[in-house]
């Protein structure tokens, strides 16, 4: 997610217009129109392997029991609040949405076998954007019912308010931001929920290079902290793989991908891996298609989420996404979609998640900000997506990454 700053160039949609509003703007930018495209389109994107950071196969553990957010029903408790604070408008608001529904789903189970301990969700609207994050994180703090927070989604919002929840002693857990850098900081509050990119990128790198066998990959990266980072363990990776005749930069915000799919084109790779997000991944995925590229398209967690495949149809089909996210499974899914209308999206199992680990905090007793953060320093539990267990600098002890395709 995992993920990083946006340097939004076009105005806030309305969450709930996103879809068709990006749909429209993009097929504007394209010879496939989008909207017809995914109308038509019967495509998903599905598990495939869960592999180490040699890019090889590990088997997902099985039999053990995620946490219940519901608890025994026992729980007593003032009325006390966690925060969730995301992209929840804008271009990725779909990742924000997955993050934010997952924590309602747990606060909701909770507050209904708990009636003794009601918890409230307050959600803050980032736009993904650092700068409006750092005018957010003080209406969090300065609030004194919230306890815990869920976020920011994106690596650029976190290194831009890390610091002020640090100093709050606000327990910040994020379900999607992976730059690696996040836990240098020395900050105390800092939980992350999933793999960073020093994970995804060497694990997805080889198994691109080792378990695919592809001899020339070109690497593209949209110029955000999210997308640098990622390329560059990417490329650092691949090593000779990684053609520099086809490493190339585009901006977030960019619909023309022309002069990336024309140097692309005449480096022949065998698959190209676009560091980026879903709303830049599909037309740029579109533009290939149609330029005459047909080498595999491959990405990482900021376009896997439902939105790439509705926005770049036929053209997502057989692409290769990654994500240190883990898939929706067993009851959660079903609970999910039940109450949405819709499947889990990318982050909603790590939302739902943190926000169970949160609840629970809240149930034994940690109903202040000392308490819950220390809670949450001490956890040791399974969640729907992995174990959660975290080192002193924020990060969990045991990463591994999932490879999903579009089919």
């Amino acid at each position: 997610m995992s993920r990083t700053d946006l340097r939004l160039t076009a105005g806030p949609a309305l969450a709930l217009l996103a879809v068709p509003l990006l749909m429209l703007a993009t097929a504007g930018c394209s010879q496939s129109p989008p909207s017809q495209e995914a109308s038509q389109s019967t495509l998903k994107i599905a598990a495939q392997v869960q592999i180490d950071d040699k890019g090889a196969e590990v088997k997902a553990a099985e039999g053990a029991t995620p946490a219940d957010p519901a608890g025994d029903g026992k729980a007593t408790c003032a009325p006390v609040s966690i925060a969730m604070a995301g992209a929840l408008t804008g271009s990725e608001a779909a990742l924000g949405l997955n993050t934010r529904n997952g924590v309602q789903l747990a606060v909701d189970k909770h507050n209904a076998a708990n009636p003794g301990c009601q918890i409230a969700l307050k959600t803050f609207d980032t736009e993904g954007d650092p700068q409006k994050a750092t005018a957010v994180a003080p209406q969090i703090i300065d609030d004194a019912s919230v306890i815990g927070l869920i976020g920011p989604n994106f690596s650029g919002e976190t290194k831009a308010t890390g610091s002020v929840f640090d100093q709050a002693g606000l327990v910040a857990t994020t379900a999607s931001a992976t730059n690696p850098t996040l836990s240098e900081n020395g900050w105390k509050t800092f939980f992350r929920g999933l793999a960073n990119d020093a994970v995804q990128g060497p694990s997805v790198a080889n198994y691109l290079k080792n378990t695919l066998s592809y001899k020339k990959v070109c690497v593209v990266d949209d110029g955000t902290d999210y997308g640098v980072g990622l390329a560059q363990t990417m490329r650092d990776t691949l090593g000779p793989v990684a053609d520099t005749a086809c490493k190339v930069s585009v901006k977030k915000g960019d619909k023309d991908f022309s002069a990336a799919v024309t140097q692309i084109k005449g480096a022949l790779p065998d698959a190209i891996f676009y560091s980026g997000y879903y709303a830049e991944a599909a037309p740029f995925v579109q533009q290939l298609r149609d330029g005459g590229v047909t080498a595999s398209f491959a990405s990482g967690d900021g376009a896997n989420d439902p939105e790439f495949v509705k926005q770049a149809g036929e053209a997502s089909k057989d692409a290769i996404l990654s994500c240190p996210c883990g898939p929706a499974t067993g009851s959660f899914a079903d609970e999910y979609t039940k109450k949405f209308g819709q499947e889990p999206g990318t982050y909603s199992t790590e939302g739902y998640d943190l926000g169970t680990i949160m609840v629970k905090g809240i149930d034994s007793g940690a109903v202040t900000r000392p308490a819950l953060l220390d809670f949450v320093k001490n956890y040791d539990g399974q969640g729907v997506a992995r174990k959660y267990q975290w080192t002193d600098k924020g990060e969990l002890t045991t990463t591994l990454i999932w490879i999903y395709k579009v089919q």
